[in-house]
């Protein structure tokens, strides 16, 4: 227990730009402090210490306003920024990595027993205010924008926002962005939206775009083809590139009227 809670501290340098030394971190960091509780509180759970471990629970919640249930289960370097009001329910399984912000809650939508709380996989971030309820799936490498109100799972690496979440990104294949890095290259054009986990819409607009004139840019091709194959000639042309346009410097400034310039004094 004594290793991975040193490896709760060491993960609080990697997060977060703040954090100077390990004194500070240690006293002065209260999502650390509900972390430590809990793998304490966690392991009474599983001895059948429930009450203890409950009482446990209320005054890690009483000191650092983060409410964790004790029997969640909960990977290694788990790291709560900042943790007002956060609340992780019993049944939340959550992997190796992970990150949330305040106000997160990872919550239920029955009174049934059994599983009715998320799954956060390893290296999954949820920022501040999100909502994730019921027993759904945030898949490896997953982010939940702030706010968001997650009901449904959500596929590893994609990146989920609003109200109800939507998936904004998913990681394209290797050979989709290979694809798309072509066609831009092939018209002149630098591809907004060419970085990968960029959850823009302007990008997702651009590599869809993309996509759209490649398939089309194919299909002329095989048309060029099977006109050529019925014995008609077709001048193979260079595509020219898109690049910015340029102002001439060789047009006149416009010089104004003297005689307008007359009329409008005597109006004034």
């Amino acid at each position: 227990m004594f290793k991975g809670i040193r490896e709760d501290i060491r993960c609080v340098f990697d997060r977060d730009p703040a954090a100077r030394n390990w004194f500070e971190v240690l006293t002065c960091y209260q999502g650390l402090h509900a972390v430590i509780f809990h793998r304490i509180n966690h392991r009474l759970w599983t001895w059948g210490l429930k009450w203890l471990a409950r009482w446990g629970s209320l005054i890690a919640r009483w000191l650092t306003g983060i409410e964790i249930h004790p029997g969640a289960v909960i990977g290694r370097r788990f790291f709560i920024d900042h943790g007002m009001g956060v609340v992780i329910g019993e049944t939340t399984v959550i992997g190796d990595d992970c990150t949330i912000y305040h106000g997160v809650t990872l919550g239920g939508t029955s009174w049934e027993k059994g599983k009715r709380h998320p799954t956060l996989m390893d290296n999954v971030v949820v920022g501040a205010g999100a909502k994730i309820l019921g027993p759904i799936t945030m898949g490896k490498g997953a982010r939940i924008g702030s706010n968001a109100v997650v009901l449904k799972s959500v596929p590893d690496g994609a990146t989920v926002v609003g109200v109800p979440g939507r998936i904004v990104t998913q990681p394209a294949s290797d050979e989709a962005q290979a694809r798309r890095k072509a066609i831009a290259d092939k018209i002149g054009f630098d591809a907004y939206g060419m970085v990968p986990d960029m959850p823009d819409p302007v990008a997702n607009a651009v590599n869809c775009m993309l996509d759209h004139i490649h398939t089309m840019d194919k299909k002329l091709e095989q048309m060029c083809a099977a006109i050529k194959g019925l014995g008609a000639e077709i001048a193979d042309l260079q595509l020219p590139d898109l690049g910015p346009c340029e102002i001439s410097s060789a047009v006149e400034p416009i010089q104004p009227d003297p005689d307008a310039r007359e009329d409008q004094e005597k109006k004034q």
